[in-house]
C-alpha cells in the first residue's frame, strides 16, 4: 500500500532527477493518486518537462498543474524578437509544415492556428516552440486534417494496438464515427494512455482522437 506522503516524496525524487530541474522549488499534494503540482519555474520548458515527468510516476492517476512560468529577467524579449525565434524554429524543422502555420504572440503568449496533415506534425510544432527563450505560454489551435479521405478502419488501429508490447488492448474498446476515433477503458500507467493516442493518430484519416482512457492502478492508497 503506497501512502499519499510515500508518492509526494516518489514525485519529488523523480523531477529532482532531471538534471534541468534540479532544485527547481515544487509543491506536491497527493490525494489518492490526484496530484497538486503549485510553484513558479523560469521556462515554459521546464513547466511542461515537470507535468510529463510526474505523470510517469507509479500511482499518479490525474494531475492538477498549478505552476507558474516566470522568466528570468535575462531571457525576456520583446513579442517581435520571440515572433522571429518561433517562425524560425518552426522553418527550421522538417517534420512540420511551416508554411500553414499562423503565429501570434502576445506577451510572451504563443498561439498557433492553421492545419496540418498528421497529429505528429502538431506535436512537433508546439516541440519545437516550448524551449525558446521568452515564451510562458503555447496554445495550440492546429487542427489535424489529413489530405488522405481514407475510411478510418477500426480493425488497423486495434491491431497495432495489439502489436504494441507497453499496451494491454484487451481493456481498451475503439470506437470509430467517420473521422472521429474515440479510445474507452482502462490502462495502467499514462505512458500507456498517451502511447494508445499516438498510435490512433497514426490511422489514415483521422481528424479526432477522443482519449477516454482511465489510468487506474492496482493498489490502495493509506493516509
Amino acid at each position: 500500500m503506497k501512502t499519499n506522503l510515500q508518492l509526494e516524496k516518489d514525485i519529488k525524487e523523480s523531477i529532482n532527477w532531471e538534471p534541468l530541474l534540479r532544485n527547481t522549488d515544487i509543491t506536491v499534494v497527493a490525494k489518492d493518486g490526484i496530484i497538486t503540482l503549485s510553484g513558479v519555474v523560469d521556462s515554459f520548458h521546464k513547466k511542461t518537462l515537470i507535468e510529463s515527468v510526474v505523470k510517469n510516476v507509479f500511482g499518479v492517476n490525474a494531475v492538477v498543474e498549478k505552476l507558474e512560468v516566470k522568466l528570468d529577467l535575462n531571457l525576456k524579449l520583446d513579442d517581435e524578437a520571440i515572433a522571429v525565434e518561433v517562425v524560425n524554429a518552426l522553418r527550421m524543422n522538417l517534420e512540420i509544415p511551416n508554411e500553414k502555420i499562423k503565429v501570434k504572440v502576445e506577451k510572451g503568449w504563443v498561439t498557433l492556428d492553421g492545419e496540418v496533415n498528421w497529429n505528429f506534425e502538431r506535436e512537433s510544432a508546439k516541440k519545437a516552440i516550448s524551449c525558446l527563450a521568452g515564451v510562458k505560454v503555447v496554445i495550440s489551435n492546429l487542427r489535424v486534417k489529413p489530405e488522405s479521405h481514407d475510411e478510418v478502419e477500426k480493425a488497423q488501429i486495434e491491431s497495432a494496438l495489439d502489436r504494441n508490447w507497453a499496451i494491454d488492448s484487451d481493456d481498451i474498446e475503439v470506437i470509430v464515427s467517420g473521422t472521429k476515433v474515440t479510445l474507452n477503458g482502462t490502462v495502467d500507467t499514462w505512458y500507456q494512455k498517451n502511447e494508445a493516442e499516438r498510435i490512433a493518430w497514426n490511422a489514415p484519416g483521422v481528424w479526432t482522437v477522443i482519449n477516454s482512457l482511465a489510468v487506474e492502478y492496482d493498489h490502495e492508497f493509506a493516509d
